[in-house]
C-alpha cells in the first residue's frame, strides 16, 4: 500500500494567506468568488487544507452551511502542480463528512467544473433549492457567496456561465 502524499485537516489561522494563494488565480479567472483577508478569516472554521508532506497547503475547501439541510461546498481550490493527484476529491469527501456530522444533507455549489463535480455525484439543478420563507431570509445576508447563490444583481459578472449543482447525501 503506498502511502498518501498529502492529507486533509482543519484549516488554521496560519493557512490564511497560503489559501488566498490558492484562490488568486480562481479569483483573477472569475472562477471563485475574492474574498478580502478579514472574511477568510472568519471562514478558518469552515474550512479545510490538504498538506503535502512537508508541510506546504496545497489545497482547499469550504462547507458553509446554508439552511436547515442545505450546505455549500466553498473556496475549492488545488495547487496546479498537484491537479490530478485526487487533492480536490479528498478535499471534498471530508467536506461531505462535516456536512453530515452538522446534519446538512445536501450540498450545493455554483461551479464551472462541472465535470468534476458529476463525477462526484452533483447534478444540475435549477431553482427551489430552498422555500420561499427561506429564500426571504437568505435575502438579508451580506454574504457573497449568499448573493450568488440567489443571484442577485450585485454578483452577477461574477456568476455568468456556472453552473448550479446539487448532491444528495
Amino acid at each position: 500500500m503506498t502511502e498518501t502524499p498529502f492529507t486533509v485537516r482543519r484549516a488554521r489561522t496560519a493557512d490564511v494567506r497560503r489559501i488566498e494563494q490558492l484562490m488568486a488565480p480562481l479569483v483573477a479567472e472569475r472562477i471563485l468568488l475574492g474574498k478580502d483577508l478579514a472574511v477568510l478569516y472568519a471562514a478558518v472554521p469552515e474550512m479545510r487544507v490538504a498538506e503535502a508532506q512537508d508541510g506546504t497547503v496545497i489545497g482547499c475547501g469550504a462547507l458553509h452551511v446554508m439552511w436547515d439541510d442545505l450546505g455549500e461546498v466553498r473556496t475549492l481550490a488545488v495547487d496546479p502542480a498537484w491537479r490530478g493527484r485526487r487533492v480536490g476529491h479528498a478535499l471534498l469527501e471530508r467536506l461531505e463528512v462535516d456536512a453530515l456530522e452538522l446534519g446538512v444533507t445536501r450540498l450545493f455549489c455554483l461551479t464551472f467544473e462541472v465535470e468534476f463535480f458529476t463525477r462526484h455525484g452533483f447534478t444540475t439543478v435549477g431553482e427551489g433549492l430552498v422555500p420561499p420563507d427561506a429564500l426571504a431570509e437568505l435575502a438579508r445576508s451580506g454574504d457573497e457567496g449568499v448573493a450568488e447563490f440567489l443571484d442577485l444583481a450585485r454578483v452577477k459578472p461574477n456568476t455568468l456561465g456556472n453552473t448550479r449543482m446539487l448532491k444528495h447525501l
